[in-house]
């Protein structure tokens, strides 16, 4: 359920936001547009959003100033205290992940970026049932990550990033549990929600779904 990465996160929280300035070449294209990406979701989402893997902070902090309540979820306790001194207290970035959280009374959006990953497909499909029971008709899930438009075209950037010599990349895009679009759109409109996809760079897309 990701927390199997948990140390990883610890260990990168100092040099997070440095990765994600495009800093790190085999990470680059990963990050192509990183801060238009979480403008994006923070502006397709309203009312009190409910957000998983906060890391830093950086979608929190954007959420926020557009006037969002928001209910921050990190595992990674040295994530945390970083997020948590980037927003002053404003914002109370709390334990928990994608399956094992504090649920609130209500939530209007439920939203994530660069995170969903760290789950299965099986862990996946439990996860969006919990979300379709938590959010009311017209409510939003609001996710950006790397997916795939197919499983060739994954097995194709595994392939990319080898002859690149970007090893790291290539064993993260193994490591990890990086999904396609046709197994989201099923597991989403399976559970009452109505999808489109955004596509944002090589690795990126946006999905923005409607609880019907």
């Amino acid at each position: 359920m990701g927390r199997e990465f948990i140390e990883l996160f610890d260990e990168w929280s100092t040099s997070y936001d440095n990765s994600v300035t495009g800093n790190e070449i085999e990470y680059r294209e990963v990050f192509k547009d990183y801060e238009h990406i979480l403008e994006r979701v923070a502006k397709l989402s309203y009312g009190h959003v409910l957000e998983f893997g906060a890391g830093t902070g950086n979608l929190t902090k954007k959420l926020f100033a557009l006037g969002c309540k928001v209910t921050a979820i990190e595992p990674s306790h040295a994530m945390r205290m970083i997020a948590n001194d980037k927003l002053n207290g404003k914002v109370k970035i709390v334990d928990g992940d994608f399956l094992h959280f504090p649920k609130p009374e209500y939530v209007d959006s439920i939203v994530s970026t660069y995170a969903f990953h760290h789950l299965t497909n099986e862990e996946k499909a439990i996860a969006i049932d919990g979300f379709q029971r938590l959010l009311k008709p017209g409510g939003k899930l609001v996710f950006a990550d790397t997916i795939f438009t197919t499983n060739d075209d994954y097995k194709k950037a595994i392939k990319e990033a080898k002859a690149a010599k970007f090893l790291t990349l290539a064993e993260d895009l193994q490591r990890e549990y990086y999904t396609t679009i046709p197994f989201m759109q099923q597991t989403l409109e399976m559970n009452n929600f109505q999808v489109t996809f955004h596509r944002c760079n090589r690795f990126v897309w946006i999905i923005d779904a409607v609880k019907v």
